[in-house]
């Protein structure tokens, strides 16, 4: 039998299929494997390289396959779709991932440490915890609005709805099963609030601590929050060739639909890390507000795109730059230093 050279596995939750292939990419064995006896088996296997979808549970499996000496490749779901055949169970599936990997040009993510996951769990719970209270503040006042009370939007206005639902006038208005439930929604909108507020105070202070994060934040529109959450997110610098590829992997460049010599772009691609997609167009965006209402440095390129740049469009393109930026700090390792505009 020919000697393994690389393993495509496709993970689950109980039932794990391996795809084994030799040097020249046949096929070696493709073998049904249940989750207790995965470790054995691959602790039985030569040293090879073993290739994964970027998926659920895939850095936990890519860092315990490390431990038994096999190279670990972790790709991209949408890169491995194209070599599904057709039908799909998770024998063809393994065998797409083992072809993928043996592609000269394939790209692959980098495996992450559980420190590096653990840090982004923060943002990640963060994100939900945001989320739940935007829910309650919507079910708040959509449910007001059916007893006649409109309020404006957003979380700026959620004490006048808290104090409106207690005044004399409202608590009799109301049935008394809509008081009580509005009340409960008010305390879990508070215990919410001092949940966000305890993990604002948790990315402020690795902020502080962390000097990657303190070297981002000396760009203009990115905080505490965006610059741990780059730190803890982001791949090495050194994964990517140019800046262009860091702000195309966070899905900030136009797509392309070019044809026959002649460039197509098209609509922002937004295929990417989305966390941080949105924190940079966030930081962008308070940037641009910030110059809309005191102005731009003069002569700068922010000022030259509001000058003839709707907003919105300016505010990517502003996101786009500072990822960028991102990327040359992160490389070079050195702190912002704003454009000088050159006099004429």
């Amino acid at each position: 039998m020919s000697e393994v050279s690389i393993i495509g596995l496709d993970i689950a939750k109980h039932v794990f299929h391996a795809h084994g292939a030799d040097g020249k990419g046949r096929t070696v064995f493709s073998k049904r494997i249940t989750r207790g006896k995965l470790l054995d088996f691959f602790a039985a296997q030569p040293s090879c390289t073993v290739a994964l979808e970027a998926c659920g549970g895939a850095h936990h499996w890519a860092r315990q396959l490390t431990q038994f000496g096999h190279q670990v490749r972790l790709i991209p779901p949408a890169y491995v779709k194209p070599f599904v055949k057709r039908q799909k169970n998770d024998a063809i599936d393994a065998e797409a991932i083992c072809e993928a990997a043996q592609r000269p040009s394939m790209r692959f993510v980098a495996v992450k440490s559980e420190e590096q996951q653990a840090a982004g769990l923060v943002f990640r719970t963060r994100d939900l915890l945001v989320r739940q209270r935007t829910q309650l503040i919507n079910a708040i006042r959509g449910h007001l609005t059916e007893y006649g009370w409109v309020a404006p939007k957003g979380p700026s206005h959620v004490t006048m709805l808290a104090d409106l639902i207690e005044e004399d006038e409202m608590v009799n208005s109301l049935p008394k099963a809509a008081h009580a439930m509005f009340r409960v929604m008010l305390d879990l909108l508070d215990s919410l609030n001092g949940k966000i507020a305890d993990l604002d105070k948790e990315i402020a202070r690795r902020a502080r601590e962390d000097e990657v994060s303190r070297r981002l934040m000396t760009i203009p529109g990115i905080g505490p929050i965006s610059a741990t959450a780059i730190a803890a997110l982001a791949p090495p610098a050194e994964t990517f060739a140019k800046g262009r590829d860091f702000a195309a992997w966070l899905g900030l460049t136009p797509l392309q639909r070019s044809t026959g010599g002649k460039q197509k772009l098209g609509a922002t691609s937004k295929m990417g890390e989305r966390t941080l997609r949105r924190l940079l167009i966030i930081g962008s965006s308070a940037v641009v507000k910030q110059a809309s209402k005191r102005g731009a440095p003069k002569g700068s390129w922010l000022e030259q795109m509001l000058a003839r740049k709707p907003r919105m469009l300016v505010t990517v393109a502003l996101a786009n730059k500072m990822a960028r930026i991102v990327w040359a700090l992160l490389l070079k390792q050195e702190n912002y230093k704003a454009p000088v505009a050159a006099k004429a």
